[in-house]
Protein backbone atom coordinates (compact mmCIF):
# COMPACT_ATOMS: atom_id res chain seq x y z
CA UNK A 1 0.00 0.00 0.00
CA UNK A 2 1.18 3.53 -0.56
CA UNK A 3 1.64 5.91 1.86
CA UNK A 4 2.00 9.05 -0.91
CA UNK A 5 -0.01 9.60 -3.59
CA UNK A 6 2.69 9.64 -5.89
CA UNK A 7 3.63 5.88 -5.36
CA UNK A 8 -0.08 4.55 -6.46
CA UNK A 9 0.20 2.54 -9.57
CA UNK A 10 -1.44 0.10 -11.52
CA UNK A 11 1.05 -1.90 -12.70
CA UNK A 12 0.23 -5.46 -11.97
CA UNK A 13 3.17 -8.58 -12.54
CA UNK A 14 2.31 -12.36 -12.69
CA UNK A 15 4.28 -14.97 -13.31
CA UNK A 16 6.86 -12.28 -14.21
CA UNK A 17 4.94 -10.78 -16.65
CA UNK A 18 3.96 -7.66 -16.59
CA UNK A 19 0.28 -8.12 -17.03
CA UNK A 20 -0.93 -4.21 -16.53
CA UNK A 21 1.35 -1.71 -17.77
CA UNK A 22 1.06 1.75 -16.76
CA UNK A 23 1.89 4.50 -19.43
CA UNK A 24 0.61 7.43 -17.83
CA UNK A 25 -1.43 8.97 -14.94
CA UNK A 26 -2.61 12.05 -13.94
CA UNK A 27 -3.87 13.11 -9.81
CA UNK A 28 -7.34 14.70 -10.54
CA UNK A 29 -7.79 15.53 -6.63
CA UNK A 30 -5.47 14.49 -3.36
CA UNK A 31 -6.61 14.53 0.27
CA UNK A 32 -8.35 12.04 2.04
CA UNK A 33 -10.01 11.15 -1.00
CA UNK A 34 -8.02 10.88 -4.22
CA UNK A 35 -9.00 10.09 -7.58
CA UNK A 36 -6.60 9.56 -10.18
CA UNK A 37 -6.97 8.52 -14.10
CA UNK A 38 -4.65 6.32 -15.44
CA UNK A 39 -4.29 5.17 -18.99
CA UNK A 40 -2.61 1.49 -19.69
CA UNK A 41 -2.52 -1.37 -21.56
CA UNK A 42 -3.24 -5.08 -21.04
CA UNK A 43 -1.04 -7.95 -22.04
CA UNK A 44 -2.12 -9.82 -24.06
CA UNK A 45 -1.17 -13.73 -24.15
CA UNK A 46 -3.03 -14.98 -27.56
CA UNK A 47 -0.78 -12.16 -29.67
CA UNK A 48 1.98 -12.03 -26.76
CA UNK A 49 1.84 -8.13 -26.91
CA UNK A 50 0.05 -5.53 -25.52
CA UNK A 51 -3.18 -4.22 -26.65
CA UNK A 52 -4.25 -0.57 -27.42
CA UNK A 53 -4.22 1.75 -24.85
CA UNK A 54 -7.35 1.67 -21.72
CA UNK A 55 -8.04 4.20 -19.28
CA UNK A 56 -9.27 4.05 -15.79
CA UNK A 57 -10.23 6.67 -12.79
CA UNK A 58 -9.78 5.32 -9.56
CA UNK A 59 -10.63 6.63 -6.14
CA UNK A 60 -8.64 6.21 -3.61
CA UNK A 61 -9.36 6.93 0.70
CA UNK A 62 -6.27 7.17 2.97
CA UNK A 63 -6.96 5.47 6.50
CA UNK A 64 -3.79 4.86 9.00
CA UNK A 65 -1.76 6.55 6.46
CA UNK A 66 -1.72 4.18 3.82
CA UNK A 67 -3.83 4.83 0.26
CA UNK A 68 -6.41 1.90 0.03
CA UNK A 69 -8.78 1.46 -3.75
CA UNK A 70 -12.22 2.37 -2.83
CA UNK A 71 -13.35 2.39 -6.53
CA UNK A 72 -12.86 2.35 -9.85
CA UNK A 73 -14.61 2.74 -13.48
CA UNK A 74 -12.84 1.40 -16.60
CA UNK A 75 -13.19 3.27 -20.21
CA UNK A 76 -12.27 0.27 -22.59
CA UNK A 77 -11.87 1.80 -25.62
CA UNK A 78 -10.47 5.57 -27.19
CA UNK A 79 -14.73 6.00 -28.42
CA UNK A 80 -16.10 5.81 -25.03
CA UNK A 81 -13.34 8.33 -23.73
CA UNK A 82 -14.04 10.42 -26.22
CA UNK A 83 -17.42 10.28 -26.03
CA UNK A 84 -17.02 11.35 -21.99
CA UNK A 85 -14.78 14.22 -23.08
CA UNK A 86 -18.03 15.13 -25.20
CA UNK A 87 -20.18 15.40 -23.00
CA UNK A 88 -18.40 16.66 -19.76
CA UNK A 89 -17.35 19.81 -22.70
CA UNK A 90 -20.96 19.87 -23.48
CA UNK A 91 -21.58 20.62 -19.98
CA UNK A 92 -18.74 23.12 -18.84
CA UNK A 93 -18.81 24.79 -21.75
Amino acid sequence: MAENIDEISINYEEDGVLIVKELDKVVLSKGAWSTIIFRYQQWDTKLNEYGPDRYTIRRYRKLKGVYQAQGKFNISSKEQAQKIIDALQGWIS
